[in-house]
This record gives structure tokens, sequence and C-alpha cells, in this order.
């Protein structure tokens, strides 16, 4: 058509029609315009295909135009130099086109007809390119908006993995839910749909094969539509020309074809698909549902093909597609559940991401959005935390909305009384919901008994459908397969087949499968159920001839062999679904659908006999397997074990000796139970033959604390194991208080080599020793992800310090080091100090308890000069006198990094406290000081608080057994009226007195920063009662007031009783021990029934006795029903 234009326009130019004389000057005029015009639109031409002629134009196409235009003279030698000359491929071209805009008409007359009429590749996408995209990108818009997804993307990005891990390439999808609760191994990189084919960085390769995996109902297909409807409308992937979504759903209606074929048969409005298959289109093809497929992907023995226009079986097709012997220039993006997406040699695949799941927190934002016109979210929200394997499997969005769906439905229909407990009864109220959600399409209304009876006669045959598609490992159907077992398109269109059996149509083929994988495994269990009654062979064999099986509890049994010997976990739900139908809640909803016998209780605690004696059978560790058993008894609602199990390990009574049917409940409950979803507590609990039993269990714990269990090196084998396995999820491991000696300190390291996922480690009170540190030293050199390590109290010396050392020389992740009550010494520190010098990294350093002395305080002194990210440093109980404290002082002058620095139980005297006087007027870092029980005295503290007046970081003060009296006391009052940064004062057990009390009485009426202010045991009497309640009538920072073991008396506590009636915020009041007898208890409690903001109050030591103390608690909970009361 273009080319008909312009040869017409030519034409018409060179016509001369004679008229009348004056009509010919218009003419000549008319004519002269319409060639200015043309003039136009043939350099228009040119600046309308630029980014074409820049994208398309080979180098040996560019050497055929430049020979075409010298031809023509068009184009000089010279010109051709300078566009040789301009660089690179893209450089030229722009040359060229610049070169030939510069020139009249027909120079670019020439160039456009020669790519008109060449008939190469380039050519052809020069002038056509933007209609086709344009047509496809239609096209595509027209199919994702016929499809309408239930569940939008509630996140933008993809979770960047390193592979599969063995639970999701062998467990079912609803077990490796239901053990992670969606959690991931690691903290991993978030990737962005937009960026799906886009370089990590600046030196990678975009990925030319992406894997992305999710389990069935997470939004595969949902995710693949986004993108494409995004791609479409021209908002992501600029770079890419065409998109080629196809689903392996599709691709199962074919049998041998070529590429070109598939691409024509899929999308016929591309007329000529070796053009956008051309190596000069960069292309995505995207393969959806891998697990879909009912083909055999044998990579290894593959034929090669390279051509796109041969015909080979649709199986050798993909596989050549994925390997790239066949358009190795073309993006691939599949999409998989976990299990099936290992078909593909991860030495193919360039990217794997995975979808994720909701969190709690997009659940509950999901039933908010979904009950957004009603308060049934809030009841929802409180059921799923009340049955946790409920709110676990809300993690898939496909479930969330059956979930949603279905509650809401039983709620409207007056039942909520009941709302269910267990998959089963949600799934049996969810089939009785779409059986009523309507009468037949395109019929007349009729009875609701033949509605009934249609749904009944549908259920049957969908049931016997979806066991033997069970059998197969088989998930979608073609109408083929329905009718094989009597179901038509009448029966499909009542309510129940509309409700629960999905149809995708397209182009090449329309199939059919269940909402959601549970519901197949939902129907196939009501057909088992059903059909073991009157079934006399074994139902598993689908050959006419098998032994004989008669009666339910025979067919039960064999179908829970099947599935223990399932490696997959295959039929893990199925016999989930099976034993809850014995549950009499799923018979109400059911019975309108399906003929249930009820069961006198007698079948349901067979049922049960027989799972407990499968738990108390079987190998020495627990499999999921057996794991499985405890669900199926959850689902059948037999939970005395459960329960039994469950309060023990709540009051941590749970038995070293456990038998192993409690094992294999302990391995459910830490996969289910609230107490261990944030932290895992098997603290006292645990000997080596419960650690091997639960050992692939407590894989996927997050937290977990295994403390004092006396265990010795042979469980550290074990829990070496634990860590050095691909699956593992643990990110804190507490070991404290055992019996690990360097053999076992071994073995951890040895994991630590390995090991990507766990950040914290605590091994407090253990007898490593220096041995030890040193083979945990060479693997934290090489560790990446532990950020804390506790050591404290293992008997480490100069040596292990030294260790210890190197590893800070080097380590760029550890933050945190606890070191505490060991043995390093001065000439161990020395090293440490010396690490410090040059790293980076470590934020927390524990040395309390080290023999240091002020030798090694000198060395870490130097240190800190030039480190100035260590932001913690706590020398407790070191020995520490003024020569120590002077060589801290000075350092705390140049340094601008430490927050906290700990110094208690030292012998600081008074000079050591004037130095550090000197070093808060210049240090403006330090925020918490602790001087705890050194021998400052009133000379030392007054220095301190000279200070405090104008340092203006400092924000918490420990001074307590410090022989300080009131003249330090004063000194502290005064500073307190101008510093306006100090938030805690801790005076405890020094002799201040009233006058001392009385003093930061009056300082408390203006400062308004202090919110704690410690004064236990320091002389306190009425008349400072009364000073500090006065000021509380004023004063409206202070929310911690503790005045223990003074003698407040009864007149000071009516004081502080009348204060609290006033003072807006004050929390926490102590006052334990204070003579206040049942007056003054009284007084306090009558306060409380005023507009007080107390949270917790201590009255405990105060002689009022039981009885008193009951009728106080009584009257104060009564009054003050927040309050929390110790009396």
């Amino acid at each position: 058509m273009e080319k008909k234009i312009h040869y017409d326009s030519f034409l018409d130019r060179s016509k001369r029609i004679m008229w009348q004389d004056d009509c010919y000057v218009d003419l000549q005029s008319s004519s002269s315009s319409q060639a200015s015009q043309l003039d136009t639109e043939d350099s228009g031409w040119i600046q309308q295909h630029q980014e074409q002629l820049c994208r398309f134009i080979t180098s040996s196409f560019l050497e055929q135009i430049l020979s075409h235009l010298k031809r023509m003279n068009v184009l000089s030698s010279c010109e051709e130099s300078r566009i040789h000359r301009a660089g690179q491929l893209h450089d030229q071209v722009t040359m060229l086109t610049a070169v030939i805009s510069g020139k009249d008409s027909p120079a670019c007359n020439v160039l456009r007809d020669f790519v008109q009429k060449s008939h190469s590749q380039e050519a052809q996408l020069i002038i056509s390119y933007d209609f086709l995209v344009q047509e496809h990108k239609a096209v595509l818009l027209r199919r994702c908006d016929e499809l309408r997804d239930k569940v939008n993307l509630w996140s933008q990005s993809l979770l960047l993995v390193e592979g599969l891990s063995d639970l999701q390439q062998k467990e079912h999808d609803l077990m490796q839910v239901q053990v992670t609760w969606g959690a991931q191994r690691s903290p991993v990189r978030e990737l962005n749909l937009t960026a799906l084919l886009e370089p990590l960085s600046r030196a990678s390769m975009p990925p030319r094969v992406s894997l992305t995996v999710g389990v069935a109902g997470v939004g595969k297909s949902t995710w693949v539509r986004h993108l494409v409807k995004l791609w479409s409308q021209g908002a992501v992937c600029p770079e890419i020309s065409f998109m080629f979504p196809l689903s392996f759903c599709e691709l199962n209606s074919l049998e041998k074809l070529s590429a070109e074929r598939l691409l024509k048969l899929a999308f016929p409005h591309l007329s000529d698909p070796s053009l956008v298959l051309s190596s000069h289109c960069r292309t995505l093809l995207i393969l959806d549902g891998l697990d879909h497929f009912r083909g055999t992907l044998n990579f290894s023995e593959a034929t090669p093909c390279n051509d796109p226009k041969k015909e080979v079986s649709v199986e050798e097709l993909i596989t050549n597609i994925i390997r790239g012997n066949l358009l190795p220039h073309m993006a691939v993006w599949v999409t998989s559940r976990p299990g099936a997406a290992s078909l593909i040699p991860g030495g193919l695949i360039d990217r794997v991401s995975e979808i994720p799941g909701f969190s709690q927190k997009d659940i509950k934002t999901f039933l908010n959005h979904f009950f957004s016109e009603n308060d049934y979210n809030n009841m929802i929200w409180a059921h799923l935390e009340d049955h946790k394997t409920l709110m676990a499997l809300c993690y898939i969005p496909a479930i969330s909305w059956i979930m949603a769906d279905t509650l809401k439905f039983i709620i409207q229909s007056d039942c909520h009384s009941h709302l269910p407990r267990t998959c089963t009864e949600l799934f049996a109220h969810f089939c009785l919901m779409k059986a009523e959600a309507g009468e037949p399409r395109g019929r007349e209304p009729v009875k609701t008994e033949l509605l009934h009876g249609t749904n009944r006669k549908l259920l049957w045959s969908l049931g016997r459908l979806a066991f033997y598609a069970l059998l197969r490992h088989k998930d979608t159907f073609n109408e083929q397969d329905l009718r094989a077992y009597g179901i038509d398109q009448a029966l499909l269109q009542c309510s129940l087949g509309t409700g629960v059996l999905m149809r995708e149509e397209s182009l090449i083929s329309t199939v059919y499968r269940f909402t959601h994988l549970s519901i197949h495994e939902f129907f196939a269990a009501i057909f088992y159920y059903v059909s073991s009654k009157r079934a006399i062979f074994d139902l598993f064999s689908e050959s006419t001839v098998s032994w004989p099986k008669i009666g339910f509890q025979n067919h039960f049994k064999n179908a829970f062999q099947y599935s223990q010997q399932a490696v997959s976990g295959h039929f893990d739900v199925f016999v989930r679904f099976l034993s809850g139908l014995l549950n009499p809640q799923v018979f109400k909803p059911l019975s309108a659908l399906v003929t249930l016998w009820k069961d006198d209780g007698s079948q349901k605690a067979w049922a049960a006999g027989f799972l407990h004696s499968l738990l108390s059978s079987g190998g020495l560790v627990v499999s999921l397997r057996s794991v499985n058993l405890v669900y199926c008894l959850h689902e059948l609602q037999h939970l005395e074990l459960l329960r039994s199990v469950e309060e023990d390990l709540r009051l941590g009574s749970l038995s070293r000796k456990m038998s192993r049917a409690q094992c294999v409940v302990l391995s459910y409950l830490l996969q289910v139970s609230p107490e261990c979803s944030q932290q895992t507590n098997l603290t006292n609990c645990l000997n080596y033959n419960t650690v091997q039993c639960l050992l692939p269990q407590l894989l996927y714990c997050s937290h977990l604390r295994l403390e004092n269990n006396q265990f010795k090196d042979d469980v550290m084998e074990l829990l070496g194991s634990l860590l050095s396995a691909k699956d593992c999820h643990i990110r804190k491991m507490s070991l404290a208080d055992n019996s690990i000696s360097k053999k076992g300190a071994k073995s951890l390291s040895r994991a630590l080599m390995v090991n990507r996922t766990l950040t914290s480690l605590n091994l407090r009170s253990n007898h490593i020793g220096s041995k030890g540190v040193k083979l945990l030293a060479e693997a934290l050199k090489m560790n990446q992800s532990l950020v804390s390590v506790n050591l404290q109290n293992n008997g480490i010396d100069e040596e292990g310090a030294q260790a210890a050392a190197e590893v800070l020389k080097c380590n760029r992740k550890l933050v945190s080091l606890n070191l505490r009550k060991n043995m390093i010494g001065a000439d161990g520190v020395k090293k440490i100090a010396e690490a410090l010098k040059t790293n980076r990294t470590l934020k927390k350093l524990v040395l309390c308890s080290n023999h240091l002395g002020d030798k090694g305080t000198v060395a870490l002194a130097g240190a800190l000069t030039t480190n100035h990210t260590l932001l913690c440093l706590q020398l407790q109980s070191n020995s520490i006198s003024n020569k120590g404290m002077t060589a801290l002082t000075e350092a705390l002058r140049l340094n601008h990094g430490l927050v906290t620095l700990n110094l208690r139980e030292n012998s600081i005297g008074v000079e050591g406290a004037k130095d550090m006087a000197q070093a808060l007027y210049k240090n403006s870092t330090l925020q918490e000081l602790d001087l705890t029980a050194n021998l400052l005295h009133d000379e030392g503290v007054q220095a301190i608080a000279g200070a405090i007046k104008s340092n203006q970081s400092l924000i918490s003060l420990h001074l307590q057994w410090n022989f300080v009296k009131s003249p330090a006391t004063k000194a502290l009052a005064q500073a307190l009226l101008c510093n306006t940064t100090m938030q805690l004062l801790d005076l405890q057990e020094n002799a201040i007195g009233n006058e001392g009390i009385v003093s930061l009485a009056e300082a408390l009426k203006s400062n308004t920063s202090l919110q704690t202010l410690c004064l236990q045991g320091v002389s306190a009497g009425t008349s400072g009662a009364i000073a500090l309640a006065e000021s509380l009538t004023t004063n409206q920072t202070l929310i911690t007031l503790d005045l223990r073991g003074n003698t407040v008396g009864v007149e000071g506590a009516k004081a502080l009783a009348n204060a609290l009636k006033i003072n807006r915020s004050l929390k926490s009041l102590n006052l334990q021990e204070n003579s206040l007898g049942m007056d003054g208890a009284i007084f306090i409690a009558t306060a409380l029934k005023g507009n007080h903001q107390l949270s917790y109050i201590n009255l405990q030591g105060n002689g009022v006795g039981e009885s008193g103390a009951k009728v106080i608690s009584d009257a104060i909970r009564s009054s003050a029903p927040g309050c929390i009361v110790d009396i």
C-alpha cells in the first residue's frame, strides 16, 4: 500500500493537463505545493522509521544499502567513508540517515524504494514492525481482558532463590507451606516483575532461561497474565519485541509440529512467524505450568534440532528450545510447581525465582478487603488465629479466597456457632456453598431436590475422575476424559460443576481442571470413602484383577499403606481428607450431596487407634509421612495426644525420654503450635535419641532454643548435619548450658563453613575452651551469615583471644561478640584491641569478667582512638582503676562512635571520675554510661554532674553503690535543671537522705527529659516522699519511679496518692518495703480510682497481711483493671 501511494504521487507530479489559461496557473501552483509536501513526506519516512532502521539493519544489509546508494549517485565515496568511521553499527546507521535526510527528496526516495523492494527479513521488519507489534499487543490485551483473576497481586516482586530445596522437590505443596509457613531458607533478594529479564548487575548478562516456581494456587498464571498485560500496554520490558504466552495444557493436545507452526496455531494473526522468530527480534516465550505437562522432557536423549521449520514431537520441541539448540536468541520463562520444576536440569536455568505467598499481614489485608462492607473480617481472623492449620494454608492466595468465601457463606447461613476447624469441614461447606450457588444456567427453575440430585450425580462422577487422575498424576482433563467418566456439558452446567471445575479455552485446545489441587484431592477422597463400603477389590489398582479387599477398614488401611510408601507425599492430603470424612461435623454439609453413613463413633475410634499404631511404629527418624499422620488425627478431631504434648511443651515439662508417638506429635507442633511460631523452646527436654528422632523436623524452625539439655559432643554431630543441610531454615540457635567441648565445636565449625542461614549462635556456659574457639574461628573467617556469637563462660584464654582477633581482622559480617566470664587477660585483649583498629563491622563487644586490668584497658583505649564503628563496649568486673580510666577517657575525647560504655564493678575512684567528666565535656556520642559499684564518692560525682550541665548526648547514667551523699545529689539536681537529654538516673543504694531527695524533687518540677528515676535504698523518709509527691503534680515526663527499700510511711503514701490523682505521666511506681502499713496502702489504692496512667504498682513488703493484700488488690483491680499489682 505504501509503495502504491508513492508511485501514484510520482506519476501525478509528471502530468500536465491543459485547462483554460486562467486555470493553468492555479494548477501549476497546486502542483508546486504538492511537490513540496511530498518532499517533506519523503524525508518524514526516514524519521518515522528511524528506530526500526537502527534496530534491524545488519552490517551486511548496511553494505547493500551503501552500494545501492553509490550506484544511484546519491552517496559519494567521501560520505561513505564518514559513515564507516562513525563507529558502532548503530552509529553508522544514524550517520547514514542523517546524511540522506540532509539531501533533497530523490535521495530519500532511493533509500525508501530500496528498503521497500528488498525481500530480506531486515527490510520486512523495518517496514512492518510497528504494525505487527501493535496488532500482537492488541490480541494479547483482548485475551487478558477475557480472563479476570479473582486474587490481585499483593506483591510486585518475585523472590530470587538459589535453586530448589529438597522439601520443594519431594513434598506435597500443602506440606511445604505448613512446614515452613512460607518462610525462606535465608534472606533472599527481591526481584521486581519488571526486571524479570534484566541482568542483576552491570557485569552480568540477561537470563536466557528463567524458572519461576510456586505452589498450586499461589498465582503463577496470574503473574504471567499480569506481565503480558503490562507489556501489551507498553508499561514494562520495552526491549522485548514480542511475547508469546503458551500453557503446557495447550501443548498436551499437540503431537508433532515445528516452532513456526506452533506459533501459527497459537497466534494466527502473525502471517509470517519466521519474521518474528528471527534473531533480529528479541522475543520472550512464556511456558506456563510445567507441572501440567503430560509429556516427558528427556534432556539427555532428545534429538537435537535447530530448524524452526522442522516438525518434531512436542517433547523434543520444548527440550530443544530450553536447551538452546532451537531459537537460541529467544528468552524463555517457565513457570511450574516446585516438584515438576526439577525436570529441567539446573545447568540449563540461568535464574530461579519464587512467587511469595501471603504473609499473615497480607492475609489480614485480604480479609479486610474481602469483607469491606461488614465486620466479618475480625471474627474470621480470630478464628484463623485459633486454628493455625487453617492459617498456614491461607499462605496460598487461592485457598485464602476459598476460606473467605466459604466462611462468609457459613456466617450468613446463621451457622457461625460452629465455624470449620479442619480442612475437611471447610471443603465440605465449600461444596455445599457451590451446590446452592444457583440453578442450572440456561434452564427453567427446578426443584431443590432435583437440583441436589444433579449435583449428587456430578459429585460422584467428578470424585471418580479425581481419584483415578490422582493415581495417574494427572490434573488437567479434556472433553474426552470427562465423557469417559459420564460427565457431559449439560451436567457441568449445574451450580456445583461451575463452582469446582474451571474451563480454560484457547485456539489450540479446551481443558478442564479443578479450581485448586486441594479440591481435586477432596473429591477423590469422597469417592474413595463412599466406594470403600461396597468395593471388593483394591481401588488403587486400575486392573480388574487384584487381591480382594472387603470392608471400609481394609480399604482405609490400604490407602494409608499407599500414602506411607509414596516418597513424594503425593497422597498426603488425600488421606487427611479421608480421615476427616469420619468427623461427625462433616456429615451435615455433605448429607445433601453424597451418601454418608452415620457413624456411632466406632469407626472414628477405630481409625484413631489405627493412626496411633502407625505413629508408634516406623523408623528411628520422624519423617514427614509420619507427621502427616498427626494431621490426619487433627482432621479426625481426635486430639487427646496432641493436647497432652502441647500442654507439656507450653509448660516446659516435656520428658527427655519421649515415646516415638510423642516425638511425632512434637514434630507436628513445631509446625502449627503458636508457641513454636516465633521461637521453638526445647530447653531441658531432649537427649541424643530424641534429637536424632526430631532432626528432619528441626530443619524448619527459625529460632531454636536447646538450652540445658546436657548435650555432649555426639549431639553436636547431629546438629552439625542439621546446619549443613540444604533445606536448613534455622536463623537463631541457642545451645547454652550444655556440655559441649572442643570436639563438638569441631562439628559446629564444619557446619558453619557451608551454612548460610544462621545469624545468631549462643554457646554460653559450655566447655569449648580456646581450642574449640580456634576451630570455630576457622569457620567464622569464611562464614557470611553469622552476625552474633556468644562464647560466654567457656574457659577461653589468651590463645582463644588470638583466634577471635584473627576473625575480627577478616570477617565483615560479625556484629556482636560476647566473651564474658572467660580468662582472656591483658595479653589476650591486646590482640583483640589490635584487630579492632582495622575492623569496621563489630558493633558490640562484651569483655566483662576477663581479668583485663589497666593494661588491657589501655590497649582497648588505643583501639577506640581509631575505631569509630564499635557502639557498645562492656568492661564490667575487670579490676580497672584510675589508670585504666584515664586511658579510656582520653580515647573518648577522640572517639565519635561509642554509644554504650559499661564500667560496673571496677575500682575507679575520684580521679577517674574527674577524667570522665573532662571527657564528657568533649564527647558528643556517648549515650549510656554505667559506673555502678565503683569508688566515685561525692567529689567524683560532683565533677560528672558539672559535665552533665553542658553535655547533650548522655541519656542514661548509672551511679548505684558509689558512696554518694546529699552534696553530690544536689549537684546532680542542679545539672538536671540545665540538662535536656538525660532520661534515666540511677542512684540506688547511696546514702542520699531526705535532703538529697528534696533537691532532686525540686529539679523535677522544671526538668522535661527524665523518664526513669531509681532511688531504691537511698534513706528516703516521709519528707522526701512528700517533696517527690509535690514535684509529681507538675512534672509530666517521669514514667518510672523506684522507691523500694525506703521509709516513706503513711504520710508519704498519702502525699503520693494525692499526686497520682493529678499526675498524667507516671506508669510504674515501686513502693515495696516502705512501711506503708494498711492505711498507706489504702491511700494508694483509693488514688487509683482517679484519672491516672499507672500500669504497674508494687506494694509488697508493707505489712498489710494476706487479707489486707487481697482487699487492696481487688480494690485496685476494680478501679484500675489495666494496672498490674504486686502486693
